[in-house]
């Protein structure tokens, strides 16, 4: 069976042939182009801009109508961590960084089990995290360009995030993510990772698990709406740009309302997550039984990932540091969930 090669541009589609072609019989198509009659195919080659939105959504379709084809490989140039975090989220399972290399190329194709090993290194960490900054990447996007959110890779980059802490455990999650993420996407990956090992070490049903990895994903989704310049300044903020800041729970709110498949209790996590049971917290000084059970456990989680994330003006907190602040707050945060969140803080 044929090499199938895909490229978004005539002379990267003719350059990649020209590679394929001396061992491997080849057929292709040009992304964006007219359509074609696909058959069965040993491998799926694609070079594209993963910047594109368009490419993006052809390539989606290509690969659902080949979704049976083991080896998916993604030729590269940008070694920036969105192009490799978005083929791995469109599917990839192999990618091929620089420039072209035959030698590479054909040892991928070459190799009967290089497409199983291939996707079970998919399974890892780094992989997990790339396609959930993915996911990230998109949802912004899309919150603020008011254009619609894409709520099932949202929900399957979570999955494969619960998957790699179920392997591998939290403290590989949080190595992983302090080491090639950062920003805002870093802190919604760390804390997404705490969350989904919290509820595993509760013990809480694989339902309330998928709620929680679900609610830690979308829950700073009104940053969107925050200036990158107050967002990601270097620094202490000051009065007005904190209460900017304190705008996100209710702007995530209001992007995902009127999506049908984000459930009440997702949208009760994202506008309150920064609510306190003493009612000192925001926007709406919820106190007590007004916060919902996983509310309490997605803002333990968040004031955590804050504490020993990465940032350009401090270094991270120590998780013993960090989860001495969390029970220094006696009365904010429900104690026998921070008693039960030790083993989390501290051993995981």
């Amino acid at each position: 069976m044929p090499v199938h090669v895909v490229a978004d541009d005539p002379n990267k589609l003719i350059a990649v042939r020209k590679l394929i072609e001396p061992r491997f019989p080849v057929t292709s198509e040009l992304l964006c182009g007219a359509s074609v009659q696909r058959g069965e195919v040993t491998a799926l080659v694609i070079r594209a801009d993963l910047r594109t939105l368009e490419n993006i959504h052809a390539l989606r379709k290509i690969i659902r109508s080949l979704s049976k084809v083991r080896k998916r490989i993604f030729l590269v140039d940008a070694t920036a961590h969105l192009h490799i975090s978005q083929a791995y989220a469109l599917g990839a399972t192999r990618v091929l960084l620089g420039p072209l290399n035959q030698a590479k190329l054909f040892a991928e194709l070459g190799d009967p089990a290089a497409g199983a090993e291939a996707a079970g290194e998919a399974q890892g960490a780094q992989v997990a995290a790339a396609v959930a900054e993915a996911a990230l990447a998109s949802m912004f996007s899309a919150a603020a360009t008011g254009m619609s959110i894409d709520v099932q890779s949202a929900r399957s980059a979570g999955s494969h995030i619960a998957d790699s802490i179920a392997e591998t455990g939290l403290a590989d999650w949080l190595t992983t993510v302090r080491r090639h993420h950062e920003g805002t996407y870093q802190h919604c990956l760390l804390v997404t990772g705490i969350a989904v090992d919290f509820g595993l070490s509760l013990g809480v049903p694989k339902a309330d698990v998928e709620r929680l990895y679900s609610a830690a994903m979308f829950h700073d989704v009104g940053k969107a709406k925050i200036p990158l310049e107050v967002l990601d300044k270097p620094g202490k903020l000051d009065d007005r740009e904190r209460a900017l800041i304190e705008t996100h729970p209710v702007a995530g709110y209001e992007v995902l309302k009127d999506n049908d498949q984000i459930s009440p209790e997702i949208l009760d996590a994202v506008r309150h997550h920064h609510e306190y049971l003493d009612g000192s917290g925001y926007p709406d000084g919820l106190s007590n039984g007004s916060i919902k059970d996983i509310v309490r456990i997605l803002t333990i989680s968040d004031i955590f990932a804050a504490l020993i994330e990465n940032r350009r003006y401090r270094a991270p907190m120590s998780r013993e540091d960090a989860y001495g602040i969390l029970r220094s707050m006696d009365g904010k945060l429900e104690k026998p969930l921070v008693a039960a969140f030790r083993n989390v803080a501290l051993t995981r």
